[in-house]
């Protein structure tokens, strides 16, 4: 995978129907994130097994069934915690979640509902913040690996454009609220989106109209 900053590597797998990016990030192949395993948990596990690397938790930026259906496959062989938006929470995890060829997804045992906005997950020497940034869910949110520079955006930002806000529990005032965040971070943070291409938030300001 790509390397950002000091120890980072990611790798980027686009899974599923809709091509959702699940990232694998790690310093420590040991405890490396997996984040938004949306689909082909079993090509997603492939993967980490021939880069050496095992899960040590399980990020969801947001509820959408393209981004969270693999989740159960991925913890089946890595009994690690999930974290995920309270706001998304019942959502993710109901009938309603399943557009064809996607199923609903069983809710998994270990989820982790009570970060909020500025709080940090740390798991294998990286960190990130979570911004909340609702408008494309109500609980979406992004991970801002400050020391890396680096940031996972999900549905919330893509290179060129943003995401939808007409699916229930969509805003676009809450987006343009959540993009302004954004917007406050060093041109050179780089941006895995949860769709396309990896980009920078200085290409997103120059290039990206709703930026």
């Amino acid at each position: 995978g790509a390397l950002s900053g000091g120890g980072m590597h990611y790798e980027v797998i686009p899974v599923g129907a809709y091509e959702a990016n699940c990232s694998i990030l790690w310093e420590d192949p040991a405890l490396a994130w997996v984040v938004d395993p949306g689909a082909e948990g079993a090509v997603i596990l492939e993967r980490m097994e021939k880069m050496g690397l095992k899960a040590g938790v399980v990020v969801l930026t947001h509820a959408h069934c393209d981004h969270v259906s693999a989740v159960n496959e991925i913890l089946a062989k890595y009994p690690v915690p999930v974290y995920l938006d309270a706001g998304d929470a019942d959502f993710a995890f109901s009938p309603l979640n399943a557009l064809p060829p996607y199923r609903s997804t069983r809710r998994p045992a270990m989820l982790v509902t009570d970060k909020k906005d500025g709080d940090t997950i740390a798991c294998g020497g990286l960190s990130a913040r979570l911004f909340h940034t609702p408008g494309h869910t109500p609980g979406g949110w992004c991970l801002y690996f400050e020391k890396d520079r680096l940031l996972v955006s999900g549905d919330t930002l893509f290179a060129g454009s943003v995401g939808r806000t007409d699916f229930p529990g969509g805003s676009w005032e809450e987006l343009e609220k959540s993009l302004l965040k954004l917007k406050e971070l060093p041109d050179d943070t780089r941006v895995i989106c949860g769709h396309g291409p990896v980009t920078t938030i200085g290409a997103e300001k120059r290039n990206n109209p709703y930026l």
